[in-house]
């Protein structure tokens, strides 16, 4: 009989084509855990991910399911996949779960890190998880311009889906944007985010700290609903999957 399970996942993303699985590669953090999973238990595994994080994004705390036929205990399950994924992915935890459970569908928040370097010399160890600017940006307008993206607000300016049907509202409940030494961080929580927002969010805020608009044309870019009238999207590396919420707890 089939168990419902709850995995808890960190990898870095640097040479996967994304998240989800994909029919013409290999090369995804969902199809290399499938392929581990049908071995273990000598069936189809199907894993169901909070969310798809694009190609070259990391994750510290991606969740999934997936239902499995298996004796095994639960840290073995996680002691055999830890062995035979490759070393850029790891389960962190394995937890049985409600055959209910939908780590997607009953995600009530996350929390996403997008990371700059502005320092004078090359990042080399980092460079594989920040995006390097040219200059310094004006922390405190980028704070005043977040200011006008929280709470809950139609983002279509911020969705990098041009054939996006369903509803693009989103709830922002908090962006902390910090400055240590030469790396700039932009922290985002919210009750979800469309396809490139946090990227789009981060281009268009940096677009203000450097100048090129002013903190309350916030406004007018949500008003808009159009991705033209929003900032550059950043690269994919700089960001990185921190937390999915479920039920109430938030931090």
């Amino acid at each position: 009989m089939k168990q419902n399970y709850k995995l808890r996942i960190s990898y870095d993303g640097s040479r996967y084509h994304g998240w989800e699985a994909k029919p013409d590669t290999e090369m995804t953090i969902e199809g290399k855990m499938e392929t581990v999973l049908a071995r273990m238990t000598g069936g189809d595994a199907k894993v169901i991910g909070a969310g798809r994080t694009d190609a070259g994004v990391h994750a510290r705390g991606m969740i999934a399911n997936v239902h499995l036929d298996t004796e095994m205990r639960p840290e073995e399950i996680r002691a055999y996949l830890n062995r035979y994924l490759p070393d850029d992915i790891c389960i962190l935890e394995v937890k049985t779960a409600s055959v209910r459970f939908h780590a997607r569908y009953h995600a009530t928040g996350k929390t996403y890190c997008y990371t700059c370097y502005d320092g004078p010399l090359k990042p080399v160890f980092d460079r594989k998880y920040v995006t390097v600017l040219e200059r310094p940006a004006d922390v405190e307008k980028m704070r005043q311009a977040a200011g006008y993206l929280i709470g809950t607000h139609d983002f279509a300016s911020f969705c990098g889906n041009p054939q996006m049907k369903k509803s693009t509202v989103r709830t922002v409940t908090s962006i902390e944007i910090t400055k240590s030494g030469p790396y700039l961080k932009f922290v985002y929580q919210g009750s979800g985010f469309l396809r490139y927002m946090v990227r789009i969010l981060t281009g268009t805020l940096l677009e203000v700290g450097y100048g090129k608009r002013a903190p309350e044309s916030m406004r007018d870019v949500l008003e808009a609903k159009k991705r033209s009238e929003a900032g550059y999207l950043m690269p994919p590396q700089g960001l990185c999957l921190l937390n999915v919420y479920y039920g109430e707890q938030k931090g």
